[in-house]
């Protein structure tokens, strides 16, 4: 396993521990950015506007189209470490 991907794991485990819940922007880009790590770009049919929590992931994981796995899993660690 590269540094990249043990480091991206240990921040997944991080994420859990963290002192404070973040607030729901932070928590929305912390759940994009990993769908994006480990799923790729978002190819989901998008949620109906009445479910606005998935709505907004669905979102969320759209804006991140086109960013390659390793620079989400920088971003997610680097947000991740930012928090704790």
């Amino acid at each position: 396993m590269s540094d990249l991907n043990a480091t991206f794991e240990a921040a997944v485990a991080n994420s859990k521990n963290l002192s404070e819940r973040p607030d729901n922007a932070t928590l929305l880009k912390i759940y994009a950015l990993y769908k994006q790590a480990t799923a790729g770009d978002n190819t989901e049919k998008k949620p109906s506007f009445s479910d606005m929590v998935a709505r907004a992931k669905w979102d969320a994981w759209d804006k991140l189209k086109g960013t390659g796995a390793d620079a989400a899993k920088q971003q997610y660690i680097d947000l991740i470490a930012s928090l704790s």
